[in-house]
């Protein structure tokens, strides 16, 4: 049995009482502002009892300027068939960089795990540490699943999808990669850390396509000065980029998607666009199980489009 096998037995917990769900009311304080440290300690909590696979030894830049955080790790659970050479679905929850939205971690692992997925949970760095940072951690956490996937079970196919924040870290992995330095002397880093393929949930791809209007101040959440650019993933798609599947709904301006599509198109990438009319940002699965508690079920196809989508490009369970 795999060591990891515990993780599917709390993550079908986790799921069904709703251990990292925090209802939209239970956002903000008294006084208006985001409660952060309680968004953390609530996710820290749930996550608790799971097996976590650490991303480094030591994290490189990691000093403790924010305690709640804790260093990045994944959590590993195994398809129901535990069968060796399956694809791995790397999640990255949504949170603006700022906190972590749980419904688009665990609650979607859920979802792709009873299609039968392996599937990863990231926790990543969140500010004051920088987006850079950020997108450190999921090109290393794609790494280690390729380094130890023996130990995890897994083929060397890894798939990164991500929602809100985590979508655009998702993005970025897929147009920011290498192939590996066969020479590093750690041995996680001669691996590729370039997806098989890449899931987008309603991520804001770019503050540089459509700047803020009349001058106003730069949205930390695009990254700072020459981190804009570099960080808009329509702006470096090329024809080695993997192939795309986005969704989103029209509440998060539908031309972000469309700006997407059409790099990918000019690039030759395959890709896949949804825009659904109805629904809000953060639906994740769209099933109910959210911070909005909202359910839309033409939204929750998406899923199942997905999985369809992946099969077409061989990364079926």
């Amino acid at each position: 049995m795999s060591e990891f096998a515990s993780n599917a037995r709390l993550l079908k917990q986790a799921v069904q009482e709703g251990w990292f769900i925090r209802p939209i009311a239970r956002h903000r304080l008294a006084d208006g502002s985001l409660d952060v440290a309680g968004n953390l300690e609530q996710w820290n909590r749930a996550m608790e009892p799971f097996r976590k696979t650490p991303l480094w030894e030591q994290t490189p830049g990691w000093d403790e300027r924010d305690p709640l955080q804790g260093e990045p790790y994944l959590v590993f659970v195994p398809s129901p068939a535990a069968v060796p050479g399956h694809p791995t679905l790397l999640i990255s929850h949504g949170g603006g960089f700022l906190w972590r939205t749980g419904c688009e971690g665990p609650n979607v692992a859920w979802f792709f795990h009873r299609m039968g997925y392996n599937t990863a949970i990231l926790s990543y760095r969140l500010r004051p540490y920088s987006r850079m940072a950020a997108l450190a951690d999921i090109q290393r956490a794609v790494r280690l699943l390729r380094a130890e996937k023996d130990r995890f079970g897994i083929g060397d196919a890894v798939v990164t999808m991500g929602f809100s924040a985590g979508g655009m870290l998702s993005g970025n992995c897929a147009t920011h990669f290498d192939n590996g330095c066969l020479e590093a002397e750690d041995p996680v880093e001669r691996f590729s850390c370039r997806p098989d393929a890449c899931v987008v949930g309603y991520g804001a791809m770019s503050g540089v396509s459509f700047p803020a209007p009349f001058g106003a101040a730069p949205d930390p959440l695009f990254g700072e000065g020459e981190e804009r650019f570099y960080l808009a993933t329509e702006k470096h798609v090329s024809p080695a980029s993997p192939p795309f599947f986005i969704w989103q709904t029209l509440s998060d301006d539908g031309r972000h998607g469309l700006c997407l599509a059409k790099a990918l198109q000019d690039a030759g990438v395959p890709y896949e666009l949804h825009i659904f009319e109805g629904g809000v940002h953060g639906l994740a699965m769209a099933d109910g199980q959210n911070d909005l508690e909202q359910q839309v079920p033409h939204i929750t196809h998406w899923g199942e489009l997905c999985a369809e989508w992946l099969a077409m490009h061989g990364l079926n369970p």
